[in-house]
């Protein structure tokens, strides 16, 4: 990538009208994604250590 060029991404209008209603006030769009990303990533750490008591 050149300078400040920031990768695209094409998402489907519903799955736009999906990110609205997570969106807390003026939060971008990078913020909700990089919220859920970080869930998703907890989600599987908590999964994959579930197995770890033994």
């Amino acid at each position: 990538m050149k300078g400040s060029d920031m990768p695209s991404v094409e998402l489907d209008a519903e799955t736009v009208e999906r990110l609205d209603d997570l969106r807390v006030e003026d939060e971008s769009y990078d913020d909700v994604v990089t919220e859920l990303i970080n869930i998703y990533e907890a989600e599987e750490l908590t999964l994959f250590h579930s197995g770890d008591e033994y």
